[in-house]
């Protein structure tokens, strides 16, 4: 391994584009009721909201202190039609467009390409145009970090990892070797991504466990999210995949083979074991729980503290499924109705 004495890594501080609402209108495909010519710089929350700032609000009982804050731009819908003294931008989804302009007009900070003197970077690795490596980072053997990304400090990107194009790889994350992200990943710190399965073996004349070999891959599609202390496994022979778009909580564990269809999100402490398939568009609730060789299928709820059996299907787009065994929400009420009945007559 070599260090790479380059470029000291600089943040500057958090900056914002200046938009007026004619341009933010524009972006968001939404109406302007007022003067179009004001501009905005930063978002807010409608209570720390001050001059030059956009707030939203989703419902029309929110309105009146939306327009009576120190915002400048108010997103809001159909019923902000008639709103007067300030400045609104009328949209369908209120909350959605605000997230937009968010991104759009907001970044955290300019990060100059380059390695920190105390970074180690392997000499066959491979940093792209505009990469950014932070001080510890330790970058390994034929390592591949795509254009404009930025590892953060004493994060360690393993043998052969591919990292895609405007990635966020944050403070001590850890990356095994055999991981191959897509573009536009955000790893937060201290998520464990490629680590081993708890894949063994139990020897019946001695009791004793041996481990099942665990060299596989793990491929994680474009625009997925992993927050904080998350670990996702590698395969035990082939590969865990986790889908373009999704987004995982801090603190959630992905097992070995899962393969997890794209737009999934899945809420902290969820747990999932080995060999689950997951459809597109799952929503997960906290601590839920899944059993090895289950399916989800496409659309499926569950809510916090669900529990899914080993090997069972789970389908009905858009239903919530709650309780262990997993069961749709209404007959899962009516059970316990029924029980609270019971506990009544004794």
């Amino acid at each position: 391994m070599t260090r790479v004495d380059n470029v000291f890594y600089v943040l500057r501080t958090k900056h914002f584009m200046t938009k007026s609402v004619e341009d933010v209108a524009r972006f968001v495909g939404g109406r302007v009721i007022g003067d179009g010519a004001v501009v905005v710089s930063r978002v807010a929350s409608v209570g720390s909201a001050k001059v030059g700032d956009l707030v939203f609000v989703e419902e029309a009982g929110g309105l009146e202190a939306a327009l009576a804050s120190a915002a400048s731009v108010v997103l809001a819908g159909d019923f902000a039609m008639e709103a007067k003294w300030k400045a609104v931008v009328v949209v369908q989804h209120p909350r959605l467009a605000f997230a937009r302009v968010a991104a759009w007009i907001g970044s955290a900070g300019v990060r100059e390409a380059g390695a920190h003197a105390s970074a180690v970077v392997h000499g066959s690795a491979r940093l792209s145009e505009g990469v950014s490596v932070e001080a510890l980072a330790v970058i390994g053997e034929d390592a591949v970090i795509g254009e404009g990304s930025w590892i953060g400090a004493g994060a360690v990107i393993g043998d052969g990892v591919v990292v895609g194009k405007k990635c966020e790889i944050y403070p001590r994350a850890v990356l095994y070797p055999g991981t191959t992200l897509g573009d536009r990943v955000k790893v937060h710190a201290g998520a464990v991504l490629g680590s081993d399965g708890f894949g063994y073996v139990r020897d019946a004349k001695t009791g004793r466990y041996e481990k099942f070999p665990q060299i596989g891959m793990l491929r994680i599609g474009d625009d997925v999210e992993i927050g904080a202390n998350a670990t996702v496994d590698r395969g035990a022979l082939d590969a865990t995949s986790i889908g373009r778009g999704s987004k995982i909580d801090n603190l959630v564990h992905v097992g070995h083979n899962v393969v997890m269809g794209e737009d999934v999100v899945l809420a902290a402490q969820v747990g999932i074991s080995g060999s689950v398939a997951i459809g597109n568009g799952v929503v997960m609730g906290g601590q839920a729980g899944i059993g090895d060789h289950a399916r989800i299928e496409d659309g499926v709820i569950l809510g916090g503290q669900a529990g899914v059996l080993s090997k069972k299907i789970v389908r009905g787009r858009g239903v919530v499924f709650w309780g262990t065994p997993a069961r749709p929400l209404r007959e899962f009420l009516r059970q316990l109705a029924a029980l609270a009945r019971l506990g009544k007559k004794e």
